[in-house]
């Protein structure tokens, strides 16, 4: 027992794990501190407005299946009707209301009314293909809105991706030049030396501070694209939080093609309108056979009671003749093959965005490790020289402002390769 209930929570857990990589509308939008990346991908997603209308077009695809299931059953029709005539001739009535004889005046005496209530069923024998055909339309159609939908999905993905790590880039970065001003301040709160070096000192304290407000501006835009990337009000509040530190693939290119040709929803978009395009020829192809229909009808009338009684089974076939026939034909052909070069011209397109993002990444998992052993070293000397070295003249400064340029170095690279990472998820279309 305890060995099943073991089995049972592992399962759980697993199941569990694999969740919590599918990005869904699964998170508050009241919640804006310290959002994760998963958080805030999911919190994109429940406030983007193109997301949830692809949402909404898959349940509209989905309907039209059921719709199209429906034609495979026998169509009902029950039906009343109260007619009061004064006729000179016989007619008919409209089939709006059941195409009912009526005889003229006279035939019921000086009765110038008539009821009948019945009920009516029609069912396709046959139809050469037409109902098979239009539910296998329905559902290729919603093959393809669901990959219109994982297209805006990756898309959304993508975006809130490339705005989450510029705010940790930003954040970080104008924590650096704050520091980095502060530091320089204090070694530098009375300037010593002769006039030139106090000109010197002033005109590199001058440009620390003026870093500093750049970087201060480019936080506040990022956290600005943050919020569009949210779709949150631009006067929100939202903070963030995660890893900002180098990331790297182990998956080689031929690996990342294949997963490319497997999931990127464009490719599957593709071929599903090439599926749709042979679905049309072959609907076209069946106006040459004809419809065997089955009508069976019931139904009680009179002039004061529903005494009389009807009834009827009709088997009718029915063969369309279109003038446009063999044009269609050439049509629906003319766009398989449309659709065929636009899925091949696809499958090139996706190999190239792979490639391009696969020698990005490589190059920027490689120059973020060597730009990051540059800063630890910096860092370690810039640590020992602030506690035993005098600070006079313009050297601790200039030295000052070559640790910024190499740190801020680092940080950029950091980000890059996060974006990079991004990107080639991107086109291979799944999180690696």
């Amino acid at each position: 027992m305890k060995k099943i209930l073991a089995l049972l929570l592992a399962l759980i857990c697993v199941q569990t794990v694999y969740a919590q990589k599918e990005y869904g509308l699964k998170f508050s939008s009241l919640i804006n501190d310290n959002l994760t990346l998963e958080n805030a991908i999911r919190l994109g997603l429940e406030n983007n407005s193109a997301f949830l209308t692809a949402k909404q077009e898959i349940i509209i695809a989905e309907q039209k299946v059921s719709e199209a299931k429906f034609r495979y059953l026998p169509q009902f029709s029950l039906q009343g009707t109260a007619t009061w005539y004064d006729l000179d001739y016989p007619m008919v009535l409209p089939d709006s209301v059941a195409n009912r004889f009526l005889p003229g005046n006279g035939l019921y005496g000086d009765k110038d009314q008539f009821y009948g209530v019945g009920v009516t069923a029609t069912q396709y024998l046959y139809s050469g293909g037409r109902i098979n055909g239009t539910l296998k339309m329905a559902r290729a159609n919603l093959k393809q809105v669901q990959s219109r939908y994982e297209i805006v999905k990756n898309a959304v993905v993508l975006d809130i991706k490339k705005s989450f790590t510029g705010l940790l880039y930003a954040q970080h970065n104008a924590k650096l030049t704050q520091e980095v001003l502060a530091l320089s301040e204090k070694w530098y709160k009375h300037p010593t030396g002769d006039l030139w070096n106090k000109i010197r000192i002033r005109a590199l304290l001058a440009d620390l501070k003026s870093k500093r407000n750049q970087a201060e501006s480019e936080l506040k835009k990022a956290q600005l694209a943050m919020l569009v990337s949210l779709n949150k009000e631009l006067n929100s509040r939202v903070t963030i939080k995660g890893d900002f530190a180098p990331v790297k693939t182990d998956w080689d290119l031929p690996h990342l093609n294949l997963w490319a040709m497997e999931f990127r929803p464009e490719l599957k978009s593709a071929i599903y309108a090439l599926e749709a395009d042979n679905i049309a020829i072959d609907l076209a192809l069946s106006k040459r056979y004809p419809d065997v229909i089955l009508n069976a009808s019931y139904e009680q009338l009179g002039v004061n009671s529903l005494d009389d009684v009807n009834k009827q089974v009709s088997l009718a076939v029915r063969l369309p003749i279109p003038y446009n026939f063999s044009e269609q034909i050439a049509e629906k052909k003319a766009e398989q093959q449309k659709s065929s070069l636009r899925r091949a011209a696809i499958e090139d397109k996706i190999r190239v965005q792979v490639a391009e993002s696969f020698e990005n990444m490589l190059f920027w998992q490689t120059e973020v490790l060597d730009r990051q052993t540059a800063y630890n070293e910096l860092n370690a000397l810039l640590t020992q020289a602030a506690k035993n070295t005098p600070k006079t003249g313009t050297a601790p400064l200039e030295a000052l402002q070559d640790y910024l340029q190499a740190a801020q170095g680092y940080f950029q690279a950091v980000r890059n390769n996060a974006v990079a990472k991004a990107e080639l998820e991107w086109a291979i279309g799944q999180d690696l």
